[in-house]
């Protein structure tokens, strides 16, 4: 009986850590300030399965996000999430052999999520995005950005 217990107090634990995977980005119709969609691409595999698109939109105050959706990989130890100065991200050397902006620690191995870029994520240099466990130097899965995609959408 206290096994079970403790089983549900931990996933219902688990689940409000996590609540916040599942952010939206602010809407014309839900905050008065409409997004542009700057560049975006598709996650493909590296060392785990990954799928799902990447996308960097603009807000109308001028802070730009990454915006993760409907993203998938593995779970790992120590996974962040990388923007890469590279035209794709494709294997572990890539990563490694390219100046990145590490944007912190994943926020969820399953959903939408969004990070804040800093001023200093100049798109036409940071061209990639990668899903890249520290503790193991490997990369999950990255997704090209490309400006040229975003008018085909």
């Amino acid at each position: 009986m206290f096994i079970v217990w403790r089983a549900r107090a931990i996933g219902a634990s688990w689940n409000a850590r996590h609540a916040k995977v599942h952010e939206e980005l602010p809407t014309a119709q839900a905050a008065n300030s409409p997004a542009r969609l700057l560049a975006s691409g598709k996650f493909h595999s590296g060392a785990h399965a990954t799928s799902g698109t990447a996308a960097v939109y603009q807000l109308a105050n001028g802070t730009r996000v990454l915006r993760f959706t409907d993203f998938k990989t593995s779970n790992g130890p120590d996974v962040h999430v990388y923007l890469v100065a590279a035209d794709d991200a494709t294997d572990n050397k890539s990563v490694m052999n390219a100046r990145f902006i590490d944007l912190g620690s994943i926020k969820g191995n399953i959903g939408d999520q969004n990070y804040t870029l800093g001023s200093d994520a100049d798109l036409s240099t940071y061209r990639a995005v990668s899903a890249w466990c520290k503790r193991f130097s490997v990369n999950f899965g990255a997704a090209a950005l490309s400006k040229d995609r975003v008018a085909q959408r």
